[in-house]
């Protein structure tokens, strides 16, 4: 009978044993998996780059990618803002915590550093040079943003929600954006033939943008139609050839200071132009339309041509 029991309690705790060990190897495994699923291989302009997990300090070096990060509801830790955080709390619409990591000309990759980031997002057009530099302090995806169009705005959009692993929001917070986009369609009533050109105004330069470019884009999914169709995003352009094109409406960026158009305003040609004659010269928001660019900041690019234009 000793036996019987000593046999009997060595197969339940070997029993018990095994359960245990697969017990665990299914945790072990679960958890092996779940860590699978957060790792993410994004796309990029630079090639690829491997994301574990989900990122939650990320540092963003355009303005743009602040603004996809806001219709996500995320602040990144770090954002190259020139030097001027009130710019920043302008796109975001209120003050957030952040450290500054210099300009998005010319970021600092010792300040970015100190930040021990898990996550950059970089700018094909500025910082494709120093892709390998800021690959070594953090996993970096570099997407179209300074010469972006609306459309390549948007797709940058989706890269970023899914190397944060926020696809679901991203597509709601998408379809959101597009009916926002067509109601704003809906209203504005327009001639089909009437021509608008968006344009910064600096103190030598007149730079028209086409439609490559992502206000161009914009508002001519709104239903406008841009006067100059180029691939290249911006034209400079001089008086004599404006007159050329004379558009109907002109929706200057201006700068501060001293502007050309100040000079062409004593000319005789630029009196003769059909928006100048017309009263249809509107000033817009040199931030919102030309720096921030993004979900958010296209929609109230939208709203604006809707305050400013005919409406039904």
């Amino acid at each position: 009978m000793l036996i019987l029991l000593l046999t009997i309690m060595m197969i339940l705790t070997g029993c018990n044993a095994n359960q245990k060990n697969t017990e665990t190897e299914k945790k072990e495994q679960a958890s092996t998996e779940s860590k699978e699923e957060k790792g993410r291989t994004i796309k990029h302009e630079m090639g690829e780059t491997e994301i574990e997990n989900t990122p939650e300090k990320i540092v963003t070096l355009e303005l743009s990618f602040v603004d996809t990060l806001n219709a996500l509801g995320i602040n990144p830790i770090g954002i190259a803002d020139d030097n001027k955080k009130d710019m920043i709390s302008k796109l975001v619409g209120s003050d957030i915590d952040y450290t500054s990591v210099g300009t998005r000309e010319q970021p600092s990759l010792e300040v970015i550093s100190s930040l021990q980031p898990d996550l950059i997002i970089a700018d094909a057009e500025r910082h494709s040079a120093i892709y390998k530099d800021l690959q070594q302090i953090a996993p970096t995806i570099v997407l179209k943003s300074r010469e972006s169009t609306y459309q390549e705005n948007l797709d940058s959009f989706k890269t970023i929600a899914e190397a944060i692993d926020q696809k679901e929001v991203a597509e709601k917070r998408l379809n959101e954006h597009e009916k926002t986009i067509n109601d704003i369609k809906s209203k504005l009533y327009l001639d089909k033939d009437l021509t608008v050109l968006p344009a910064v105004v600096r103190d030598t330069s007149f730079q028209a943008h086409t439609t490559s470019s992502y206000d161009g884009e914009l508002l001519e999914l709104l239903g406008l139609k841009v006067a100059i169709e180029n691939e290249q995003p911006y034209v400079e352009m001089s008086l004599e050839q404006l007159v050329e094109i004379d558009p109907d409406v002109l929706l200057l960026a201006n700068n501060e200071g001293k502007l050309l158009t100040d000079e062409w305003k004593e000319n005789p040609l630029w009196k003769d132009l059909k928006a100048v004659k017309n009263g249809q010269i509107y000033n817009v928001d040199r931030d919102l339309w030309t720096r921030f660019r993004g979900v958010v900041s296209g929609e109230a690019i939208a709203n604006d041509t809707l305050t400013m234009l005919d409406k039904k």
